[in-house]
């Protein structure tokens, strides 16, 4: 007969759900973990071997135009935008999903395994690596008392000998349970490590920006994402929750050896928060701003990243109207601060009242600058820079007048003039000149730049995350609960008296380290020697009597525990813990 449609059905449908659970046992291995986080080191390292957009997209561009089809396929496959692909969040998820489903199962039988008693005394005590039998003068059950007060510490307790394996009462005691809590705290660390860099991705800002040192806007404040001049944020966070506080930087500072190497970095700045900011500069609170020793304001951390240098330019019109630029370059050479860079200026509105002849009349300056400036070639017409402190300052600059396309609607980069404009003529270049300090050029129609010097820049960094603390608990806690894990040793003793009925008892005393046995032995001999009241001459003769059996003891108990399953007294699925083992 055929089987009804519906009975079909059911072993059909068992079929697809079991699906779900082998996908879950095999996400939750200890073994996909790891696989997951290999996959997580070998997917972050083009994010550190290739440029990355949400860090410099210029050089991304730039890699993209150098390499032609195997940068379009790195582009393919998100290998510049490494850190916020697909594909590197799905291996992240993988691995925290997996790390979680592999730990708190763990942790659970960790915490059931912290609770349990001590196995009772096996009935062959002389299978135990460390073994001794001895008699003392006293009665079993002044015996059994003072066993007792001895293990009074440890966890454990006393078998009656009709319990007992081997019909005689028998005491079971075992210390180290800070092995396996210390196993436990270390696991739920690591997963609270991972809940708070999680939840700090989703909460953290940090923003960059550069303020030139002593100048007319050296003040910046952290009252709007519009003031940074790049940031990065969390999903959840839409801009309102910066804490307000405004810095002044006063004046930047670097000590550098003779070869140009920089030994000390220092940034004066004037700060306050809140309220206080309404204040004068002069009531503000003053610190000396370091690398590696950020400003701490209302969990806000203010660091130094960087700095260079910001060339002065003054330009006189004709019509006698003078404007200032001061404009940080871009440094391309971090050992002697070779920079480049760009300044863009309208005219005076009175003299070009139509607009869009004014536009046409904009001026832009492009070129190098050093700090202390070296000439060569021919006519000394290349500049470099031979050390990164302001020495001898000059400019190696391209003057040129026309549409610079500011008003074009699209984004320019600061430290370079548009190659569109460039290119289709809308810029015409009037002159290439090498200014040192306090040198000016005229230009045909008799306006006049002059190079007034440089001042330095710092880069400053504003960060909050405010998780982190969260992260740096769990991982000093994760350290301590590894140290304890790796250092504390569970073991176990079990004694058994005797009575002999003359007034003696016979104690049989053993001993196991579940863990690493290095340093045991010389607590089972200590203890050993207090429960027989032995010296350690007589405990070492009890041991002579002994050691002959113990180079095959494991022999033995091997067979002890074949011919055990066989009797089915115990089962291939017990664990170590057994009473048996």
């Amino acid at each position: 007969m055929t089987a009804p449609a519906t009975a079909r059905k059911v072993p059909m449908l068992r079929s697809i759900l079991r699906w779900p659970k082998k996908a879950w046992q095999w996400l939750t291995r200890m073994r996909t973990a790891l696989v997951l986080l290999f996959l997580l080191a070998v997917g972050a390292i083009p994010g550190a071997l290739l440029p990355q957009r949400s860090l410099n997209a210029a050089n991304v561009d730039s890699y993209l135009e150098a390499n032609g089809t195997i940068a379009e396929i790195y582009d393919k496959l998100g290998l510049f935008d490494v850190f916020s692909s697909a594909w590197f969040a799905a291996i992240y998820v993988l691995l925290f999903v997996s790390l979680i489903g592999c730990i708190l199962p763990r942790s659970i039988d960790h915490w059931k395994a912290l609770r349990k008693l001590p196995p009772a005394a096996p009935k062959r005590l002389d299978r135990m690596p460390n073994h001794i039998t001895g008699t003392v003068d006293m009665p079993a059950e002044q015996a059994q008392k003072e066993v007792s007060s001895r293990f009074r510490r440890w966890t454990g307790g006393s078998t009656e000998a009709d319990k007992d394996r081997a019909g005689k009462w028998s005491y079971s005691a075992e210390k180290g349970y800070l092995r396996e809590f210390s196993n436990l705290v270390f696991h739920l660390s690591l997963v609270g490590i991972l809940v708070s860099v999680l939840v700090g991705r989703m909460v953290y800002y940090e923003g960059q920006v550069i303020v030139v040192a002593g100048s007319d806007n050296s003040q910046f404040c952290n009252t709007a994402v519009a003031n940074f001049d790049s940031m990065r944020y969390g999903p959840t966070f839409d801009g309102t929750t910066l804490t307000p506080f405004c810095v002044n930087v006063k004046s930047f500072n670097a000590d550098y050896l003779p070869s140009g190497q920089a030994v000390d970095f220092r940034s004066e700045v004037d700060y306050a928060a809140g309220d206080d900011a309404l204040k004068p500069t002069e009531d503000w609170e003053h610190t000396t701003l370091k690398v590696n020793h950020p400003l701490t304001i209302n969990g806000d951390r203010v660091y130094l990243q960087g700095h260079g240098y910001a060339p002065t330019f003054t330009v006189t019109w004709p019509n006698g109207e003078t404007r200032t630029e001061t404009i940080q370059f871009r440094p391309d050479d971090l050992t002697y601060f070779l920079s480049s860079g760009a300044v863009k200026m309208d005219p005076p509105a009175g003299m070009y009242p139509d607009l869009q002849e004014r536009r046409q009349n904009q001026l832009a300056i492009q070129g190098l600058f050093a700090p202390t400036a070296e000439f060569s070639g021919e006519n000394n017409a290349l500049l470099s820079s031979r050390f990164p402190a302001m020495d001898d300052p000059a400019v190696a600059i391209d003057i040129y007048r026309g549409d610079t396309g500011l008003d074009s609607g699209t984004g320019q980069d600061i430290f370079t003039l548009s190659q569109t404009q460039l290119h289709n003529g809308s810029l015409q270049k009037l002159d290439r000149v090498n200014l040192h300090q306090g040198e000016d050029v005229t230009l045909d129609d008799g306006t006049k730049i002059s190079f007034d010097g440089a001042k330095e820049f710092v880069n400053l960094q504003v960060s909050r995350d405010r998780t982190e603390i969260f992260v740096l608990g769990f991982a000093l806690l994760m350290l301590i609960s590894l140290v304890g894990s790796l250092t504390i040793k569970r073991r176990r003793f079990w004694v058994r008296v005797t009575d002999l009925g003359d007034g003696t008892s016979r104690l049989e005393i053993a001993g196991l380290a579940r863990t690493d046995s290095a340093g045991w032995g010389r607590e089972f001999n200590r203890v050993s020697e207090e429960l027989l009241h032995l010296d350690d001459e007589e405990l070492d003769e009890e041991f002579d009597q002994t050691d002959a059996d113990w180079d095959d003891w494991e022999d033995e108990l091997d067979r002890e525990l074949a011919r055990e399953r066989r009797d089915g007294e115990i089962t291939d699925g017990d664990s170590d813990t057994d009473d048996n083992k």
